[in-house]
């Protein structure tokens, strides 16, 4: 368990399979002000992680931002059956066997708005993700719009192959396939992304990779140079 920000942590998860590179995970848990938990793109539950977990508060989000993250979701539903669970359209027309209690649009409104901002990142055919802000820590929280890999998580033939893909640290983006995909979108995407700034994030945390500690809009701007950002458009 990392401690990110006051209310605010990170736990790490086991190294998955994907296109034969070990992608490493990540869940983010916020503690809401009512006390109960909000729980990013949830990792394998064992009893350890629980006990971790009932310490901090009662679950009460589970969060599936995109179609690509859903392995755990039944293991937390069975141990928390109170809870109510979130996610994509993709994820949800990807998983008919599980139980979701809303899904994310554009125009969702959330439970947790007046703590969590988010967005809902669209213009791919490939995928769309909900991007997250908690607005006291000043976290954004991210889960494939941005992978950033450490090189020595890789063999050497791997590091170049995630290198290739655009996802190793320090400088992670959003990896080469689903950024090509925005090839005749790429306004809409600025206009996220735009958006994502102008929350002047001081930190993110991501579902794999490093977490950005500190100079996070710098970060982005790099990260998202392919969208022909410019300063004064997210002043």
């Amino acid at each position: 368990m990392n401690n990110l920000a006051d209310n605010t942590w990170s736990f790490d998860g086991e190294a998955v399979p994907f296109f034969t590179l070990p992608y490493t995970t990540r869940m983010t848990v916020i503690r809401l002000s009512c006390g109960s938990l909000w729980v990013h793109s949830p990792i394998r539950l064992n009893e350890a992680l629980k006990q971790q977990i009932d310490q901090l508060g009662p679950v009460r989000y589970l969060i599936a931002p995109n179609q690509l993250h859903h392995l755990f979701l039944p293991q937390w539903q069975q141990q928390y059956p109170d809870t109510q669970l979130f996610g994509t359209q993709g994820v949800q027309d990807k998983r008919p066997d599980i139980r979701f209690d809303g899904i994310f649009t554009p125009g969702f409104t959330a439970p947790w708005q007046d703590e969590i901002q988010q967005l809902l990142f669209t213009g791919s055919a490939v995928m769309e993700e909900a991007v997250f802000f908690h607005k006291a820590s000043k976290i954004l929280i991210v889960t494939d719009l941005i992978e950033n890999f450490a090189p020595q998580s890789f063999t050497p033939l791997k590091r170049l192959l995630a290198k290739a893909a655009g996802i190793l640290a320090p400088n992670g983006k959003m990896p080469a396939d689903w950024r090509l995909s925005f090839l005749f979108h790429k306004a809409e995407a600025r206009a996220h992304m735009q958006r994502i700034i102008g929350w002047q994030p001081e930190k993110i945390s991501m579902a794999h990779g490093l977490i950005i500690e500190k100079d996070a809009v710098a970060f982005l701007h790099r990260s998202f140079s392919w969208l022909n950002l410019k300063q004064e458009d997210v002043q």
